[in-house]
């Protein structure tokens, strides 16, 4: 009995097999600038600044590596690793309470901000024709947050690592072998905050195993917590590598 569990679930999973298909999507680019970041540490009494106007940011590279596993076609699992931080530096034209600490005006500072992710994704695709490709999903994504103000005299910080769940999904349409036209990305709103990270461009497919994609990428939100008030609009020109495997 048990011999025939075991040959039953072998042959279960070399059918999956048949059916499933590798791929990874690594993306790079420069992050040029912040629409807006505002912070305010601690939320109650805690002096609000947005560093995007009041501080100069220094452009950073970025990257984002996704591994997905595809299953019949239709059921997509990923993990998504996406680190990011920003330097700003410059001086307030006022004093600036941030984590209990004064950072007095005119007094030059730096301050770093990290805003490191890393998700898991289950994606169904409802759709999928010749030419288009629609599916939604559920996305548990792992924040890891600091803020980091330091000048000469003092230096400070508050990091955040949390638990937000999102909503996935993706849109393609593919109007030849060689190019498709790409949305996707994760979002989701409540009364605490919200969080969009969504992406928008085209995949140009080199042979069957490679292509490449071109296009913006665009991360808002933020949270509106006892703690802490910080929202923040970063823009990406992105390009990107598609390998299937």
């Amino acid at each position: 009995m048990i011999f025939r569990i075991i040959l039953i679930c072998c042959f279960l999973l070399n059918a999956l097999d048949s059916f499933a298909q590798f791929s990874l999507d690594l993306e790079s680019g420069l992050v040029p600038g912040t629409n807006y970041n505002k912070v305010r540490i601690p939320n109650s009494g805690g002096t609000i600044v947005n560093l995007a106007d009041e501080l100069s940011i220094k452009p950073k590279v970025f990257f984002r590596l996704r591994g997905t596993y595809t299953i019949a076609g239709r059921h997509n699992i990923s993990a998504l690793y996406a680190p990011l931080s920003v330097t700003y530096d410059g001086s307030f034209n006022r004093d600036v309470n941030f984590n209990s600490l004064i950072f007095q005006h005119g007094t030059p500072l730096e301050v770093f901000y990290k805003f490191n992710s890393y998700r898991l994704t289950y994606r169904y695709d409802f759709v999928r024709t010749g030419r288009w490709r629609v599916g939604a999903g559920l996305t548990g994504k792992v924040r890891d947050a600091d803020i980091r103000f330091k000048n000469d005299i003092h230096e400070t910080h508050y990091d955040d690592l949390g638990f937000v769940p999102l909503v996935n999904f993706y849109a393609a349409y593919k109007p030849s072998y060689r190019w498709s036209f790409i949305v996707e990305g994760d979002a989701l709103a409540s009364k605490f905050g919200r969080a969009e990270d969504i992406f928008a461009g085209a995949a140009y497919q080199i042979n069957s195993r490679l292509g490449v994609k071109l296009g913006y990428r665009v991360v808002e939100g933020g949270a509106d917590v006892d703690k802490i008030y910080n929202f923040n609009w970063i823009n990406y020109a992105s390009v990107g590598l598609l390998a299937t495997f």
